[in-house]
């Protein structure tokens, strides 16, 4: 039997998609209850409201400690006409905290006693009624409301319950969610070894993310066994769900695109009802949102920013109303996108950017909108939100961002701009042993957009290795030529080591730049404006050859580090990088050169915090041998001014 693909029917946008789903389950609100111990209820949302069962204090307590008097007693004693008391008779000593003895209303704090033979007190001062006093109820009173119905309960308010006499209270059931992972290439990581893993397999994590942000919105959930692509053992599955009296939403993760083999709409539709099939979001456009026996079924994508970005638009919300709590939204800030972003119109896109306080702008970088890379949320500070009516954002236009971290964090970030070195990586991570509020955003676009980007002002200072062709050296000239206006200085990280990666063994024979010309060779290069780039076109001119002789010249990486796995997959036979990249993947390597990695900084930034922080981290021991033991490094110049 021929394979069906499937088709998107009747796209809704986010907003239409979020209203289709909250309007069949309007009335999801869990209604069970338990009752829990005050302690174990934080994070817990009341299912009714609570009263003081008694007052707090629930008796006149000293505030101070001193000697506890009838305030009327003390009334128009002076320095020179003293009122004098008996100790025991009229006048108690008490300490913080204790009953107020009978008959007193007042505590006279211990410093301003004097006391007199035949234990008597003398005071030179009155007091007044209720000095000094917590007074009974003075914080809680008894039958008092306490907290209403649908409150989330925080570790404040446990002291409040317990001083209020409650020692348990009814919370809402938590939300109950099944995951059931599909796909047949998905092995568990507790059975494969990361060595184990074979061309074609992937590790099934999306259940754990997903079951992670259920656990944070309040709700459990119970992974299902990963199953194969076969619709009646998935089919199966759902059906024994939405059955069950134990779940409360069904999640099946993968299958919900338009492949021959993704099978979540079929088995929706089969069962239940198809609310939404697609949404005009990215990620997260294969979303699927159905109901079947009365319970919510989400198709969820099977690529991780896919599948986290559907959850908090659908199920994060629809959990929350479950549980009666509103969905809090997240801050917002006004921020500069370093470059002009393109978007495609029609699309809703969530693009994770990484983010920096320069000058007195906070400035956005784009990171990769790659639905399966999961470090582009990891690694980002906030969600640059671009309509479906915008075919992206200008540069020159500030927008709005949702954070993602605090801004306290935002503003104690370097910004680097520039070319990539995996020295950056061991800078990023000393300085945050060190200082643990400082932290390194650095994103790869070559050096020459590294110089544009300290030309424009949007980051602290960018890494650099322009070889100028003319005179043999480095970033020097290309800083006189592009920031004649942007006063800067110029400070060595490294001198590395330039030269071909190739496969290990070198299978393909490759000795020098001329080989990269043979037919049988394949290239992987550097994106246009890098160093890198800029080198290998020198090289090329050298020799005589032209670029349009290589295989592969126009396929592109932007980092050492891509053109290395590059090499490794076998995408490529050989890319010109670092020899820390070809080490850190086992690569061979083929020298070519051995050139100036420099950072260059803006004058205005030097006096900074953190900047300061980051050149007393390159000048450390410790960072050189650590740069040392990755390979291929000479830190004799780390540090030093070269303009």
């Amino acid at each position: 039997m021929a394979s069906k693909r499937n088709v998107y029917l009747n796209m809704q946008t986010l907003a239409e998609a979020r209203a289709l789903l909250f309007a069949h389950f309007g009335d999801c609100l869990i209604r069970d209850s338990e009752t829990v111990a005050v302690p174990e209820a934080v994070g817990r949302v009341l299912s009714a409201a609570v009263s003081a069962r008694i007052s707090s204090p629930h008796f006149h307590a000293a505030a101070m400690d001193g000697i506890a008097v009838r305030a009327e007693e003390t009334f128009g004693a002076s320095e020179t006409r003293p009122v004098t008391l008996g100790i025991g008779a009229n006048a108690f000593f008490v300490n913080t905290g204790h009953v107020l003895p009978p008959e007193t209303n007042a505590v006279i704090m211990i410093e301003h006693v004097v006391m007199a033979a035949g234990e008597r007190a003398v005071i030179e001062k009155p007091a007044f009624p209720w000095q000094n006093v917590r007074k009974m109820g003075e914080d809680i009173v008894a039958t008092e409301l306490l907290f209403p119905r649908n409150h989330v309960v925080t570790p404040y308010c446990v002291g409040a319950l317990l001083c209020g006499g409650v020692y348990a209270v009814g919370v809402r059931r938590r939300p109950r969610a099944l995951i059931i992972p599909t796909g047949s290439e998905l092995v568990d990581f507790s059975e494969t070894p990361p060595e184990a893993l074979l061309p074609g397999q992937v590790l099934e994590t999306n259940s754990f993310v997903l079951g992670k942000l259920i656990e944070v919105c309040g709700g459990v959930y119970t992974r299902h066994a990963k199953m194969p692509d076969d619709v009646e053992g998935i089919r199966t599955a759902v059906r024994e769900a939405a059955a069950s009296g134990d779940c409360d939403l069904i999640l099946t993760v993968g299958g919900s695109s338009a492949g021959t083999k993704d099978y979540a709409r079929e088995v929706v539709a089969g069962l239940g009802t198809v609310l939404v099939h697609g949404v005009t979001i990215m990620p997260g456009k294969p979303v699927l949102l159905g109901a079947v026996n009365a319970k919510p079924v989400f198709g969820m994508p099977g690529y991780q920013v896919s599948a986290i970005v559907a959850f908090e638009q659908f199920v994060q919300p629809l959990l929350h109303r479950m549980l009666g709590i509103p969905d809090d939204e997240r801050p917002q800030v006004v921020v500069q996108p370093t470059r002009k972003i393109a978007s495609k119109l029609g699309v809703e896109e969530f693009l994770r950017v990484k983010l920096g306080m320069v000058g007195e702008r906070i400035v956005a970088t784009p990171l990769p909108r790659g639905a399966g890379n999961i470090t582009s949320l990891t690694e980002a500070d906030g969600i640059l939100r671009i309509p479906h009516t915008a075919e992206g954002v200008s540069e020159n236009e500030p927008v709005t961002v949702e954070l993602l971290r605090p801004l306290s964090s935002i503003r104690n970030t370097i910004v680097i701009v520039g070319s990539h070195d995996n020295t950056l990586d061991v800078l990023a991570d000393q300085i945050k042993a060190a200082h643990s509020d400082v932290t390194i955003s650095s994103s790869h676009v070559g050096s020459m957009g590294g110089l544009m980007a300290v030309r424009k002002g949007v980051c602290h200072l960018a890494g650099s290795h322009l070889l100028d062709t003319a005179t043999g050296t480095y970033n020097v000239p290309y800083i006189r030529r592009l920031l004649a206006d942007t006063p800067v200085c110029l400070v060595n990280l490294v001198i590395r080591e330039q030269g071909l990666m190739v496969q290990p063994g070198n299978p393909k024979g490759i000795r020098d730049i001329a080989d990269l010309t043979r037919p049988d060779v394949n290239f992987i290069n550097r994106q246009g404006g890098s160093g890198t780039r800029i080198l290998l076109d020198y090289k090329l001119q050298q020799l005589g050859l032209r670029p349009e002789e290589i295989t592969g010249y126009r396929s592109e990486e932007f980092t050492h580090m891509a053109v290395a796995v590059a090499v490794l997959s076998g995408a490529a036979d050989a890319g010109l990088g670092i020899y820390a990249a070809a080490r850190a993947l086992k690569l061979d390597f083929i020298p070519v050169v051995t050139e100036q990695y420099d950072l260059v900084i803006p004058v205005a930034y030097l006096d900074s915090e953190n900047i300061r922080i980051l050149l007393e981290t390159i000048n450390t021991a410790e960072f050189k041998r650590a740069v040392g033991r990755l390979g291929g490094y000479s830190t004799d110049k780390t540090g030093t001014y070269v303009l």
